[in-house]
């Protein structure tokens, strides 16, 4: 595991785009002038322009690099190099026009964006662009480097250490088909009247102390199964207590994380066509994932929207599916893909970068 160093390097390019002059004035988008836009850290200095415009783009940078969170999922593909994001700093120093020009993915594209989208957020007004001593439109382009380097093997939740880099890893004792046996004698079903029949999953993160004491960290309720699904699920997780091979580190005892996922087939016989619908669109959007992943975007798009298609509000589907329209920077089915999963799942993931995705 490691984390984040960012390098940004602050570049001009002697272009001018979209001249065009109305009667509201100047509207042309410059990216060349003497007194390009800068960033409001450093107004106050009594100095001259090129010391305070130096003093800016640092504050620039350090305003970045506070802000910017390596995404996880370009961690775990070990994805570095160079997001190039543009923006027009607009006459009343506002941002607009967000986009990148280049991406190295893994979400790293939409985490800067995120980051330039806060200073709009904060009502942060850049010293805007001037030419012949009056404000104007300028696009700035700000390359940005993610590198990545050894961090600490845990992570903190609340007051755990939560390893994430262990000598020996988290295992239910007995091994996964023991911990399997274990859930379906204990996770029960609820009460449901006798003609409904609801198919879902629910995915639980534990936390495990060395104490052996069973912890919920997170829970994801892809199908809206609602409270009483939650709650044998939890009840299911926690009873785990006591029946874990607790992580170790360096020869010790450490707290370790465990995703457990729970699904909840009914098993009334008049169910049954339902729950094979559910099986095989599960099937078909994992194949839809996994070439997707393969770099057949189109193939593994057209299962992932079959699944969809046979059980629309599955939000776990929709995250997928999603997740590949934005990695295609096809912003629009992103957007309306993780809107819709949001509401039904209720997951946060995407909340800092959606109204980015969904203004693109």
């Amino acid at each position: 595991m490691r984390i984040l160093l960012i390098l940004l390097a602050l570049s001009f390019s002697a272009i001018v785009l979209n001249a065009q002059d109305t009667e509201a004035g100047d509207t042309t988008i410059y990216r060349a002038l003497e007194r390009p836009p800068r960033f409001p850290a450093c107004e106050q200095l009594d100095t001259t322009l090129i010391v305070i415009q130096k003093c800016a783009e640092q504050s620039l940078l350090e305003f970045m690099y506070s802000n910017i969170r390596y995404p996880q999922e370009a961690r775990q593909q070990n994805l570095e190099g160079n997001v190039v994001a543009t923006f027009v700093v607009e006459k009343d120093g506002s941002l607009s026009n967000l986009s990148v020009l280049k991406d190295i993915g893994g979400g790293a594209g939409l985490e800067v964006l995120r980051v330039i989208e806060a200073m709009n957020n904060a009502e942060i007004r850049w010293v805007p662009a001037e030419r012949e001593g009056k404000p104007v439109r300028f696009q700035y382009t700000l390359p940005i480097k993610f590198k990545l380097e050894e961090a600490p093997p845990y992570t903190m939740v609340g007051r755990d250490s939560v390893y994430t880099i262990y000598d020996t890893p988290l295992e239910f004792t007995g091994g996964q088909e023991a911990l399997m046996a274990y859930l379906k004698d204990n996770l029960d079903y609820p009460e449901v009247p006798a003609d409904t029949c609801i198919v879902g999953r629910i995915e639980l993160q534990l936390l495990v102390r060395p104490s052996g004491e069973v912890r919920i960290l997170d829970l994801v309720d892809y199908n809206d199964l609602g409270f009483d699904f939650w709650y044998e699920a939890v009840n299911a997780a926690t009873s785990t207590y006591g029946k874990w091979d607790i992580a170790t580190f360096e020869g010790r005892e450490v707290s370790a994380a465990f995703d457990l996922s729970l699904p909840f087939i009914p098993e009334n016989a008049a169910c049954a066509t339902l729950v094979e619908a559910y099986e095989a669109a599960n099937t078909l959007a994992q194949e839809g994932a996994k070439l997707f992943a393969e770099e057949e975007q189109e193939p593994g798009l057209a299962k992932l929207t079959q699944a969809i298609d046979m059980f629309p509000n599955n939000a776990e589907f929709l995250l997928m599916r999603g997740q590949a329209y934005l990695d295609m920077q096809r912003y629009s089915e992103a957007c309306s893909d993780l809107r819709l999963a949001r509401s039904i799942s209720l997951v946060t993931w995407y909340d800092a970068v959606l109204p980015i995705i969904c203004r693109q």
